[in-house]
Order: structure tokens, then sequence, then C-alpha cells
């Protein structure tokens, strides 16, 4: 007779062991997304240039491969502070933590494909009254020692709790992929701000040498009126563009400080713990390494979280799918349980039990299809939200790769504007000091030199600000095969 259950039990395990391998509702597939040949926007003359001299095989190259993408720009200052965002920012800890967290819900989805087995030993005393008819009143008293173990396991037949774990693991994948994000975000802000910071100082610098020449104005224009050969009305107009270039000075104080409080949040320090010394912009911003559009699949941790969350909404399709089918739940215990310690692991002592059941739902009034709906319409979302976010970032870099071609091509122009405004100036300062024209020639002028090279200082500001945004939007030297496997 005991062959005859073995022989049942093997034929058991050996069917949950086939069933186990089935896995019910779709198989997921990355969904197809636009990627164009080659980008619309051509960048500036020089990334081409650069990349033509074996550029992207050297460093920095190599720097931004790794995702020390601020090291292109070849400024020690702005390296020290972008180390420190990956250290302290506390949106990226934040984000560190979230992932850690979906790390660890894997472990517990993993945990429900194996067996649980629980025990709960317990030791009991009675006593009462004697039941023999005794005058003394003497008691009795009883004793019991019990060691149970218990062991449960619901075998997946239907792939339920594997595409469970699956799930967990694309849901934990696409938050690595949020703190791969969030540092790239955090770190362009940096960048961008510390950028707009010393853009600020270059325009303070520029204003601060303007300044200084128009009181050599307001002293040009007094002495003139002294000789008589000028009205009080030159030195009038003098002392006005000087005030105002004074109070623009000041004004720049107030968005320079922004600026660096900003960057103080950004590395995780108060503001009044940091300061960054004033430094005047220079040369044009680097080449940036392109790829292909196809490759911002890969290379934009936001492109990647998007796509694990698809995946991770195709497993719960099949998750709801496998509510159709039974489930089966098998029990066993066993254990020793004696009134003494010392007979415990007698054969009297021991007890056991097997049993098994098989759970079906007949009657739901269609929430189980209603189910599978509600995840098939959650996938058809994520799904449109992947395709959006990949046109996006299609998008952006078109948006940046023609602005830094632009604003090259404006600059060019503004420096011949410069050139042309300074000789004007110079002009127009001659013939008032021989008397030929009145001051308003020589403030015309001044005003229009100022003007342009205010442009060209914000220009090439504008133009760091477009590189760092490039930069950004190809991923910033992120690759997904950087994900947690």
């Amino acid at each position: 007779m005991n062959w005859q259950w073995s022989l049942r039990i093997a034929t058991l395990l050996t069917l949950l062991l086939i069933a186990a391998g089935c896995a019910v509702g779709p198989n997921y597939k990355r969904p197809a997304a636009a990627a164009p040949p080659a980008f619309k926007e051509q960048p500036p003359v020089n990334f081409k240039e650069a990349e033509a001299a074996g550029w992207k095989q050297s460093q920095p190259g190599d720097a931004y491969s790794k995702g020390r993408w601020w090291e292109l720009y070849n400024d020690a200052a702005l390296n020290a502070l972008e180390e420190q965002v990956n250290v302290s920012n506390q949106n990226v800890l934040q984000a560190e933590a979230q992932y850690r967290e979906a790390k660890a819900a894997v472990n517990v989805a993993r945990a429900a494909l194996s067996p649980t087995v629980t025990t709960a030993p317990a030791a009991a005393f009675a006593g009462g009254a004697s039941s023999s008819g005794s005058s003394s009143g003497a008691s009795g008293s009883r004793k019991s020692f019990t060691l149970p173990i218990n062991v449960s396991w619901e075998p997946d037949l239907w792939g339920n709790i594997r595409r469970g774990v699956t799930a967990s693991a694309a849901d934990a994948q696409a938050l690595a992929a949020n703190v791969g994000n969030a540092r790239l975000l955090y770190q362009a802000e940096l960048a961008e701000d510390y950028f707009g910071l010393h853009g600020n100082d270059a325009e303070a610098e520029l204003l601060s040498r303007t300044e200084e020449s128009y009181k050599e104005y307001v002293t040009l224009t007094g002495n003139r009126v002294s000789a008589g050969v000028a009205s009080g009305l030159d030195v009038a107009q003098a002392e006005t563009q000087l005030y105002a270039i004074q109070s623009q000075l000041m004004d720049l104080g107030v968005e320079r400080a922004a600026f660096e409080h900003a960057i103080a949040i950004l590395i995780g320090k108060a503001p009044a713990d940091l300061t960054i010394p004033p430094v005047t912009l220079s040369g044009s911003p680097p080449p940036v390494p392109l790829g292909l559009p196809s490759e911002l699949l890969e290379r934009r941790p936001d492109i990647a979280s998007a796509e694990r969350q698809v995946a991770a909404g195709n497993e719960q399709i099949g998750i709801a799918m496998a509510a159709f089918y039974p489930n089966l739940s098998l029990t066993g215990g066993g254990g020793v349980e004696s009134s003494s310690l010392a007979k415990w692991f007698t054969w009297p002592s021991r007890f056991w039990s097997v049993g098994a059941q098989l759970a079906e739902t007949l009657f739901d009034a269609g929430r189980r299809r209603g189910v599978v709906a509600e995840q098939q319409a959650a996938y058809d979302a994520t799904v449109a939200s992947y395709r959006e976010t990949v046109l996006t970032a299609m998008q952006q870099v078109e948006d940046n790769l023609a602005a830094l071609r632009i604003l090259a091509g404006e600059a060019d122009k503004v420096q011949q504007t410069i050139q042309a405004a300074q000789r004007a100036l110079d002009i127009s300062s001659a013939q008032y000091r021989s008397g030929t024209v009145d001051y308003l020639a020589v403030i015309t002028s001044q005003a229009t030199l100022l003007s342009a090279d205010v442009t060209a200082t914000t220009l090439l500001t504008r133009r760091l600000l477009a590189s760092v945004l490039l930069i950004e939007s190809l991923g910033g030297g992120w690759n997904a095969s950087q994900f947690p496997k």
C-alpha cells in the first residue's frame, strides 16, 4: 500500500512541476517607438570637426561615457561641485531610497515561490479536583508539551507568482533608472546655475569696465563746461548714463546671490556654507558626442524607466488572467506532543497531517474580466507614455542642436556688431572733442556698444546652457547596461 501512495504523490508532484512551467498571459515585447536614422538638426561646425579628428575616442570623451559629462567643460570648480550632487543632493538620496525599497520588494515577491514553514512550540499545565471520592480533596494536574511543524505551499501553476516577481523586478529597474534620471536632472541644473552665475559675473565685469569709461566721460564733459565749450546738459547726460550703469551693477548682485544659493541646495548645503568666487566666462561650448537617435532608447534614463513600466504593466495582465484558473494549496504538518519533554522523541508522541485544497471562483459577476480589461488599459497607457517620452527626447535633442547652431552664427554677427560699434564710438568721441558733433552722438554710440557687449555675454551663457541641455537630452552618458539584474 505504501508504494501506491508514493507513486501517487510522485505523479502529483510531476504534474505540478509541469504545470508550474506554464504562465498564462501575453509575453512581453518592447513596443515600437519612433527612431529616425538621423537627427534633423545639424550640430555646429566645431562638433563635426572634433568628431572628424577622433575626439570621441579621446579624453574627455571617456569621462562622458562614464557619466562624468561635466568634465567636457574642463572646469575644476564645476567638477568639484558636480561630484557632490551624487553624495549630498537630498532628491537623489530620496530616489536611491525608493529604489532600495523596490529592490527589497522583489525579494518579498520571490519568497512566494517557496513553501512557508512555521512552528509554534507550546507548554500547557492544568489542574483540578480529584475524581476519586477522597475526602482529602487532593487535586490532579496535567502537563502537555507540543512542538508542531507546519508547511504550506501554493504551487505557481499559472505563472501569476512568477509574473509578480518579474513585475516587481521591472518596477525596481524603473526606479533604478529614476535614480539615474534624478542625478542627471540635478547635475544639469547645477551646471545651468553655475554657468548662469558666471555669465552674471561676465556681465558685471563688462558693466564695471563701462562704468570706468563713463566716469571718464563725466570728467571730460565737466572739463569742457569749465572751458566754456559745452553746456551743463552734457554733464547731466554723462552722469545719467553713469548712474544707470551703477544701478544695473547693483541689480546683478540679486541674481548672482540667487544662483549661488540654488547651487548650495543642489549640493546639500545651506546657502551660508557656500561661496563661489567670481569668474568671467570665456571660450565656446565643447563638442558633445551625439550618436544616433535610436541610441536614445538606451541612453535616456527616463525612456528606460518608461519602458520598464511597460514591462511591469504587461506582467499585470498575466496576473489578472491567472485569476480565471483554480488555485492549489498544499499543506502539511507534523511534530511531537507529550506530557514529558523526555518522551518527545518516542514514537507514540509523534503526529502528522497532509492536505490539499483546490479553490476556484464559480461566479464573480464579471469582476475578473473587468480586472483584465483594467490592466490591459493600464498597459496601453504605459505604452503611450513610453512613446511620448521617446518623442519628447527627440524634440529636446533637436531643439538644443538648433539652438547651438543658430546661436553660434548669431555670436559671429554680434562680434561684427561690437567691432562696428567700437569704431562708431571712437569716431563720435573724437568729433565731440573737436566740437563738430554734440554729446548725443557719443551717447548713442555708447549705448549701441554696451548693448552689443551685453548681447555677446548673454549669447555665450545661452550657448553654454544649450550645450548642458543637449547633454541632458542625450542622457549624460547614462546607459541601460547600468540596470541591476
